[in-house]
């Protein structure tokens, strides 16, 4: 196959106070959330001045990963500008025919993976018949230039703790929360996207400090109290620790690949506050961001369609370039915050 060009497929988020509404109603469009609860979920965005930032985290993975993929970059958002139905119809009139997607997930699951497929499947009857093929990446969970950014920011943070608390230091791994539902139907035989997570934080875990206890929790949960969401809350999870003797965490974010407004207000700012309170030494680890292995790696998941380059992977888990059919049917789409 030819590709003659790269797009990043991202979230998206608002740049200023006016666009926070907004983008929040293209986030739940369709499924009856009430203005209440934005208003609400807005006030997280007003925190930081109305500004996400993960379209910044976007151009600058954009202008570090461009030089060396020997093609044209685009970026495309699902629900904020630039959204990706106005990237596709610039890729047609630039002559673009078959593009190679990234999405910023690691993992497979209804919103980690297949809603990307549908974002494009959507960009393209938008603009219609002279449309690009898009291909997406796939999913790079074990990948080590995902693992080893995650290795050494676990080990920066412990390197901030006390070194006489380090037996009772405790590594807690997060990631977005979502149904339990769709969590049973990730993936072609189910609770795909648990399975990587787990096995990415064994990998960090081993890779860091195999010496320390660990735990994968929840965060970011919303949507109704009565449909059953993966737990422990993070929040939840530190009071269980601080009541079984735990003196410090390391929290490292595992379910993400930039410190966008989930990262920032639920950790930084919920998860800190709790563990404040508890009286527990706290500190969050960085994701990768801009990380030159992170860079390096998706130049390399380019190169594996591109040049027949060998896939580069730390973990023992089924791995293909095109979902299978029938994965992640959609049983309810969590609303997403960032």
């Amino acid at each position: 196959m030819e590709y003659d060009a790269f797009v990043l497929l991202s979230f998206g988020g608002p740049e200023k106070p006016d666009d926070v509404m907004p983008f929040l109603r293209n986030v739940v469009r369709g499924r009856g959330v009430p203005e209440s609860r934005l208003l609400s979920v807005a006030e997280h965005y007003m925190h930081f001045g109305g500004v996400s930032p993960i379209n910044e985290q976007c151009r600058s993975l954009l202008a570090a990963v461009s030089p060396g993929l020997g093609m044209p970059a685009y970026w495309g958002n699902r629900n904020w500008h630039p959204m990706l139905e106005d990237t596709v119809a610039r890729m047609r009139d630039d002559g673009v025919t078959h593009a190679l997607g990234f999405a910023t997930s690691a993992y497979g699951g209804y919103s980690s993976c297949r809603q990307y497929w549908e974002d494009i499947a959507r960009a393209r009857a938008f603009v219609g018949p002279r449309a690009p093929q898009i291909t997406k990446l796939r999913q790079f969970h074990d990948h080590p230039g995902f693992v080893g950014p995650h290795v050494s920011a676990v080990q920066a943070a412990l390197a901030t703790l006390p070194a006489d608390h380090r037996e009772t230091t405790r590594i807690v791994f997060t990631a977005h929360s979502i149904p339990v539902g769709m969590a049973e139907q990730a993936g072609p035989h189910g609770n795909r996207y648990t399975a990587q997570l787990n096995e990415t934080a064994a990998l960090v875990h081993a890779g860091a400090a195999p010496d320390l206890s660990w735990d994968l929790v929840w965060q970011s949960r919303s949507g109704p109290p009565q449909v059953p969401w993966l737990e422990p809350d993070v929040n939840d999870h530190l009071r269980v620790l601080a009541e079984k003797g735990i003196t410090d965490v390391v929290i490292s974010p595992i379910g993400f690949v930039s410190d966008h407004l989930e990262v920032l207000w639920d950790l930084d700012n919920e998860a800190a506050s709790t563990a404040s309170s508890l009286g527990l030494g706290y500190v969050r680890a960085a994701t990768p961001g801009t990380d030159p292995r992170f860079v390096t790696m998706v130049r390399e998941l380019v190169e594996e369609r591109t040049a027949g380059r060998p896939r580069a992977r730390l973990g023992t888990l089924p791995v293909w370039d095109d979902c299978p059919g029938g994965c992640c049917p959609t049983l309810q789409r969590p609303p997403r915050g960032d």
